[in-house]
């Protein structure tokens, strides 16, 4: 408990949280970025319009695919030695990674770099599992909260500050920017707080990756809760790398990037506002009621930009649902956050982040195939991948709420019965 901490502003809940979610934000406006300027990149590496069209998908997918394996490492580095070291390790990966795309001078390598950001992987999960530790009880939501809705803002509001920059100066003047600032987050996470935590466990380093894998495997109702988050989100983040391909369809100016930045970029915008609204709405009539109803809208949502023909109306639409997503996604790590046994709440939520991770390696692999055929077709897929997910949640809900009811011994039933 935060109560227990060492006096001193580096020892504060409220600064670890700041650093965090100052880290969260750079570095989902560095993904944010690649994502969305990619395309206009591969076109600048002399690939046709087909070409840029099927390795965007399979670019971001491979960005995502490389690291998962290595998730479990992460966390059972951590727990054998420091976190703060192995969350440093994130952001040293986004530095190699931009040497590689910075260089880069035909599409296998920059492909390189880009799955080279995947090894920055599972910093988010022991972030939330230093805060679960440091935080009143009492304040977990909030700052939960606060730090989750970092990641989908930096997302968006990243490319709508790099748009202007790439339309001058190219990605790689953007990629200039970004090292400096990924440069300074390593810093303050290396130094910028004092980690209380030192591992103490003396098991192989390969058992312990074993055993955190098999705490969700075990576990029906965290498995079932995995399996519902994968599916719900499956769908927009496969339609998340081809939203600057439909900006570009309609725009005919000649600075696409800041039309993409500006596109992407109000999707945040949205979620500022949407976000903290899903999260009181989510306190006053219960987090799963509002899980289940923005996964409902994110389906009649996700196949509207199908319908726009210019771009503020592109912008307008996909701004509405994204911010929608956006909210029931930070909604879902408190979900998890409840869901999970106590005992072992702190291993499943260095885990939080897989099943998103996973739905970004395998959504824009999926969504690369059917914009193969037609572009437009990407956002109904994206719909009828989400639909079953609400199904899944639905039995994740079940099995939540079955482990929780109170056991009643047979004396007890006997007694009530006679």
């Amino acid at each position: 408990m935060s109560e227990q901490q060492p006096a001193g502003l580096r020892s504060s809940w409220v600064w670890v949280l700041s650093i965090f979610t100052i880290a969260s934000l750079i570095d989902a406006g560095f993904f944010g970025q690649m994502v969305a300027f990619t395309p206009l990149h591969l076109e600048a590496l002399g690939l046709s319009p087909d070409q840029v069209t099927t390795y965007t998908g399979l670019i971001s997918s491979l960005t995502w695919a490389v690291g998962i394996p290595f998730l479990p490492l992460w966390g059972a580095l951590a727990d054998r030695y420091s976190r703060q070291p192995v969350i440093a390790r994130s952001f040293l990966a986004f530095l190699v990674a931009g040497v590689f795309m910075f260089f880069a001078r035909d599409v296998f390598l920059f492909a390189l770099g880009r799955s080279l950001m995947s090894f920055a992987l599972g910093n988010s999960g022991l972030m939330m599992t230093t805060l679960t530790e440091r935080v009143p009880k009492h304040r977990i939501g909030l700052a939960f909260a606060i730090m989750n809705s970092a990641a989908p803002i930096g997302f968006f509001v990243g490319p709508l500050a790099g748009g202007p920059v790439v339309d001058a100066l190219g990605l790689r003047g953007l990629l200039l920017i970004d090292m400096a600032l990924i440069l300074l987050v390593t810093l303050g996470i290396s130094f910028g707080y004092r980690d209380t935590y030192h591992g103490s466990a003396d098991q192989p380093l390969w058992r312990m990756v074993i055993d955190s894998v098999l705490i969700v495997v075990r576990s029906p109702k965290v498995r079932t809760l995995f399996a519902g988050i994968f599916v719900v989100f499956l769908g927009w983040e496969g339609v998340l790398p081809y939203i600057p391909l439909a900006v570009t369809k309609l725009y005919q100016g000649t600075d696409p990037g800041t039309a993409i930045g500006i596109v992407v970029g109000v999707g945040g915008l949205a979620t500022m506002i949407i976000g903290p609204a899903a999260g009181a709405l989510a306190d006053r009539f219960g987090r799963w009621r509002v899980l289940f109803i923005g996964a409902a809208l994110a389906v009649l949502l996700l196949p509207l930009p199908i319908f726009a023909r210019t771009i503020p109306s592109l912008t307008l639409i996909w701004g509405v649902a994204n911010g929608v997503i956006s909210a029931i996604f930070a909604l879902s790590f408190t979900v998890l956050a409840d869901s999970a046994p106590e005992e072992t709440r702190a291993r499943v939520m260095s885990f939080a982040y897989l099943p998103t991770n996973a739905g970004a390696a395998i959504g824009p692999a999926l969504a690369s195939m059917v914009a193969g055929v037609n572009l437009n077709w990407v956002f109904p897929a994206a719909a009828l991948l989400t639909l079953p997910g609400i199904g899944v949640l639905a039995l994740a809900y079940r099995q939540v709420q079955a482990a929780s009811a109170p056991t009643v011994q047979p004396a007890e039933a006997s007694a009530s019965s006679g």
